[in-house]
């Protein structure tokens, strides 16, 4: 009898257990997370807790989503339960500050009037004119309006920073407004030639979509009051009053974020193929204000770095390294400084470096190169044709060149004109970075045509590093520490090293192949001349060994090259070989001998 009731009453003892659990979970456990991805993805950071926490009011979210029209898009609807789930921890983390609302705007309905009003965007996905939203809106109790128009799902990697973002907004409605000086096109702007309109760029427009931006004409004589940040790009012709105005500004608390060039590649107006030397209008420093506090812009000088040295194409289309177009990772950025620490990578193109020679302020380096950077001659870079040519005359250099500086605390300020008395300041804040093409889309977004919006994606950190420093200077701190996170690239520094040294092998046996075949097309030359009427040549027994010793050196160092080439990638085989026998043996048989070491000590404590 008691068999008999035993089955059914573990049955139901087990349906009790299972319901109690979950009731106990819902009760004191519905806030525990446990987060086991790589990057820490279902976890907000701690800036964005510090962010939704510090709100002086309610914020409301709507979190639009077609469950319809998404039916058959897995990747979409996997990726809007991850969003979802983001958005549950930012409420959670708010201590009832904020509320999250999901929408389902199926075709016709009020919901869907809603979610146009919002202005959020609807995408078609079937060919019955089915429209997919997928967006968030939020407002204050002002009824202040924020939306993400859209979640593109190859901006994950931002996810929780736009989210962070839109909630800063919301908080904080009184937007900081930042000066813009560029003597570049950075803006969008309509051509007065074609009157077209021409975009500006991201690195630009993302900022505008965070501050308040008032730009000053490059013939201004003031800066404006008001600023909280000061940016000058490309600043090459101030004039006497605004050098003044910069130094009173710096002097009286102001912050100013300086990006300069030896060679502004995008300055298409000052660069001439008439010229045979660099033009001025491509340069640009602050060293009439720098130069006292002990740090100057090499204003002839490009910097050129093999160890970072980016792959570009030839004019035959066969790959190279280009010397003076680099890529910075986290070995060559600050990790002490708030502005670098979360980047991954920058790339710089023919960007400038910083002498800096007993200075009278604190100086902080923010980027630096690598230690074989050197620098290159600007005009080398003007008229360049072939990037293998700077490799045939760089010199490794032998200490790393800081590429971005941060120069603060008390100065004594000099416009360098004549005439004008030294300004003493308390406290200064200027960041000055060694490049301006940095900030162009050509080297770090990819900007692509989403159903008629234009839709930006980053693969390099450039536009995070400008957002930074404006965030440091004028913004939210916290904003700084959510950006760019969950991305992460880690350079083979030891596969960089060897084709650096390979490299160096290859430019010398090129040298002397390039030489030996400039010397036999002048004999070539020579032996044109003995042509007879019929076209043939005649050559001499010298002539022809000549000819013959020279066919067998090229084979020669063509082996050479050969050998080289399979050398360098011999080695970098062999390290991946390395690695793949501590991965899947050394790893393994570490562990079981951990476990058989645990199963001895068990056994002999019995």
């Amino acid at each position: 009898m008691n068999h008999a009731w035993q089955k059914p009453t573990l049955i139901v003892l087990a349906i009790s257990v299972f319901f109690l659990f979950n009731g106990f979970n819902h009760v004191f456990l519905s806030q525990a997370r446990l987060d086991l991805t790589e990057n820490q993805l279902f976890t907000l950071s701690d800036g964005s807790r510090r962010l939704v926490q510090q709100m002086d009011g309610p914020v409301r979210l709507y979190f639009f989503f077609s469950e319809a029209a998404s039916r058959d898009l897995t990747p979409i609807r996997t990726y809007a339960a991850r969003v979802e789930s983001m958005l549950q921890e930012f409420a959670l983390a708010s201590n009832g500050q904020l509320s999250v609302t999901r929408i389902d705007p199926a075709p016709f309905s009020e919901a869907e009037d809603q979610a146009a009003a919002f202005g959020l965007q609807a995408v078609p996905v079937a060919a019955n004119g089915d429209a997919l939203y997928f967006g968030l809106a939020g407002t204050d109790a002002l009824d202040h309006v924020e939306t993400i128009s859209f979640f593109q799902p190859d901006r994950e990697m931002f996810l929780e920073y736009e989210v962070s973002q839109l909630i800063d907004r919301l908080a904080r409605p009184q937007r900081p407004l930042i000066g813009l000086y560029s003597s570049l096109p950075v803006q969008n702007s309509i051509n007065p030639q074609t009157f077209q309109p021409e975009p500006g760029w991201q690195s630009i427009l993302a900022l505008e979509s965070t501050f308040d931006i008032e730009s000053i004409e490059a013939e201004a004589e003031e800066i404006p009051e008001g600023l909280s940040t000061l940016i000058l790009i490309h600043p090459k012709a101030l004039s006497d009053a605004f050098k003044r105005s910069v130094v009173d500004y710096l002097a009286n608390g102001g912050k100013v974020i300086a990006f300069l060039d030896p060679l502004a590649e995008m300055d298409r107006e000052a660069a001439s193929p008439m010229m045979p030397t660099l033009p001025t209008g491509q340069v640009s420093s602050l060293n009439w204000l720098t130069r006292s506090l002990g740090v100057q812009l090499r204003e002839q000088e490009v910097l050129g770095d093999p160890q970072l040295a980016l792959s570009v194409s030839t004019a035959s289309g066969a790959p190279t390294r280009h010397l003076a177009i680099v890529g910075v990772g986290p070995t060559e950025l600050s990790e002490e400084s708030i502005v670098t620490s979360q980047l991954d990578s920058i790339n710089f193109a023919s960007a400038g470096f910083f002498d800096v020679d007993a200075p009278t302020v604190e100086v902080e380096t923010l980027i630096e190169s690598s230690p074989y950077a050197n620098g290159i001659a600007a005009s080398q870079l003007q008229f360049l044709q072939n990037p293998e040519d700077l490799l045939k005359t760089f010199t490794e250099g032998t200490t790393r060149r800081p590429i971005a500086l941060r120069l603060s605390g008390p100065a004594e300020l000099k416009t360098g004109l004549e005439g004008d008395a030294s300004i003493n300041a308390t406290q200064i804040d200027l960041i000055l970075v060694a490049d301006t093409d940095v900030l162009t889309d050509r080297l770090w977004v990819q900007v692509q045509n989403f159903f008629g919006q234009q839709i930006a994606s980053a693969w390099a950190d450039n536009g995070s590093l400008l957002t930074n420093m404006v965030d440091y200077f004028a913004g939210s701190q916290d904003l700084i520490s959510i950006r760019s996170r969950g991305k992460f690239t880690r350079p083979f520094e030891v596969v960089q090293d060897l084709r650096r040294e390979a490299e160096s092998k290859y430019l010398a046996s090129a040298e002397k192949l390039q030489l030996e075949l400039s010397e036999t097309e002048r004999q070539l030359t020579d032996l044109e001349a003995q042509k007879e009427s019929e076209g043939v040549l005649l050559l001499n027994a010298e002539q022809e060994a000549a000819l013959a010793r020279f066919q067998d050196e090229k084979l020669r160092i063509r082996k050479e090259l050969r050998d080289v080439r399979h050398r360098l990638d011999q080695d970098i085989e062999q390290l991946g070989t390395h690695l793949k026998l501590l991965n899947i043996l050394m790893l393994p048989v570490l562990l079981t001998l951990m476990m058989a070491a645990w199963v001895w000590i068990r056994l002999r404590r019995e």
